[in-house]
């Protein structure tokens, strides 16, 4: 995987010194979409073909639209992309299923584009855009580009068009904050992104995260996990599949920026949620809020009962759930997360009840514990590789007889728990840098004594440009993970949230 950060750092820094010296912004979108359809190319070969006809007929139906704008044409570019996902995306799981000699068999075959689900949820949002009546009027090569922009391609941040589109027609040149800013999320991604892979390939063969929880529960394994290794296991996956996504996303942010172009977030610190609600406005927020703003609320408007309210934050959720994929488990994670939704909006609507404050330290401790439980108990389903799977250790989880023991190596347990009180002790230290720089800017001369004073000034400005130091760290420290762990492939490598 290092080998393939170095490789394709390489080719945006060329891209980077080419794009500066473009003074034409039709010609640096051109370098761009040049770029994008070479950068997919690479990951998904001739699937290529399937992003380009999307592109293409999502720009006709964007046209066509815009004509006459009414919700059956809308509806005609809705139905099309949502047929188009289905082909490539639920059909393979028809075949798997399918009897031997079966026609529907053949569908097992079928290769699954990379990234599919998000350019195509990126159409359907400049459709409904469009039928808002947005001011949006992208040429071709814009939206060609829109649809394949290699920071976005493979895994997100699901984009809008009303928020990339100026972007793509400003002038640029090479400032010093997106210069700061890109440098410090490319090499933290890169960390987080080794990070995964050492989780899930574990510090032997066998030990990581993927094969443990491949074989959990299997009819090939006769051993059983312990309560105790089922908590550790949904855990550390919690945090693989953290740093993975996350750290995907910090680089291609991070490498977007370098070149002007911001992007929207992705996650903001997850697992300090005090609440499930709050929890999915931290996590994969650019598909939360596409679900929130293009599907829960045209829904949760058709009527004005609680009941209807709350029944459609549960399909919003089992949406959410299929269109990772539509196997059985996701449709129970996404189902599982909608009846956490509404159980917190119960809770709320009992304390205005009674005027009861759950506020305070304690109050928050708990509120994290149990909001974090929550999540890694859905992580069950969100991973297993089937519901029977996924109901055995979910009836581990729930037999107090199985908490006496423990099954897997003791390297397991000790890199879960740095991955755990790692991530929460990094949060901190950024916390006390932002004080640090906050302090120095605002308060530098009440520091008595030229010592005093000199050491406030250098605390202050390690702080405010821990871009400096903190990338050769980072990088360095990445390096070092992978030559001395020499860390297993995950199944799906870096990008391993694109398969969905």
């Amino acid at each position: 995987m290092t080998s393939e950060l170095l490789r394709y750092g390489i080719g945006v820094l060329v891209l980077w010194l080419i794009a500066m010296r473009l003074r034409s912004v039709t010609g640096r979108q051109v370098l761009y979409l040049i770029a994008s359809w070479l950068f997919y190319y690479s990951w998904g070969g001739w699937l290529i073909v399937i992003l380009i006809v999307s592109s293409l007929m999502n720009y006709a139906l964007g046209e066509w639209l815009r004509k006459n704008i009414i919700a059956a044409r809308l509806w005609v570019g809705i139905l099309f992309n949502l047929a188009f996902l289905s082909v490539f995306k639920y059909l393979p799981l028809l075949g798997a299923v399918a009897p031997a000699g079966s026609p529907f068999a053949l569908f097992q075959r079928m290769t699954f584009p990379l990234g599919i689900s998000f350019w195509t949820f990126q159409a359907l949002s400049y459709l409904l855009e469009l039928y808002r009546e947005e001011e949006l009027s992208p040429t071709l090569v814009e939206f060609c580009l829109y649809m394949a922009f290699w920071p976005t391609v493979l895994q997100g941040p699901i984009c809008r068009m009303s928020s990339m589109l100026s972007q793509f027609r400003q002038d640029w040149a090479v400032s010093e904050i997106d210069l700061k800013t890109g440098v410090r999320r490319v090499s933290i991604g890169v960390l987080m992104s080794v990070l995964a892979n050492v989780m899930a390939g574990g510090l032997y063969a066998g030990s990581g995260v993927d094969a443990i929880f491949d074989n959990a529960f299997s009819t090939q394994n006769a051993g059983r996990l312990s309560g105790i290794d089922v908590w550790f296991l949904i855990i550390a996956y919690g945090f693989q599949l953290y740093f993975s996504f996350c750290g995907w996303t910090h680089i291609m942010i991070g490498a977007a920026r370098l070149f002007g172009i911001q992007l929207q977030e992705n996650f903001n610190r997850p697992y300090l949620s005090t609440t499930i609600s709050a929890f999915w406005t931290r996590w994969h927020m650019s598909l939360s809020f596409w679900i929130r703003d293009f599907l829960f609320l045209p829904l949760a408007t058709l009527r004005r009962e609680v009941w209807w309210r709350n029944l459609s934050l549960v399909i919003a959720m089992l949406v959410f759930g299929v269109w990772h994929r539509g196997t059985l488990p996701l449709m129970l994670w996404g189902t599982y997360h909608g009846i956490l939704l509404v159980l917190h909006r119960q809770w709320q609507e009992f304390r205005k009840r009674l005027g009861f404050e759950w506020t305070g330290a304690v109050a928050m401790a708990i509120s994290r514990w149990l909001t974090f439980s929550a999540v890694c108990v859905g992580y069950i389903f969100f991973r297993a590789k089937n519901a029977r799977q996924s109901f055995a250790m979910l009836k581990t989880l729930a037999s107090v007889d199985s908490y006496h023991h423990l099954t897997l190596d003791h390297s397991f347990y000790v890199m879960t728990l740095l991955a755990f009180f790692g991530y929460f002790a990094v949060i901190g230290a950024g916390a006390l840098l932002d004080r640090l720089a906050e302090a120095a800017g605002t308060r530098p001369e009440t520091a008595n004594g030229g010592l005093r004073r000199g050491l406030a000034s250098l605390l202050g400005a390690l702080a405010r440009e821990r871009w400096v130091w903190i990338t050769p760290v980072v990088v360095v420290l990445a390096l070092c993970l992978s030559v001395v762990f020499h860390p297993g492939q995950a199944e799906t490598g870096p990008v391993m949230y694109a398969l969905f």
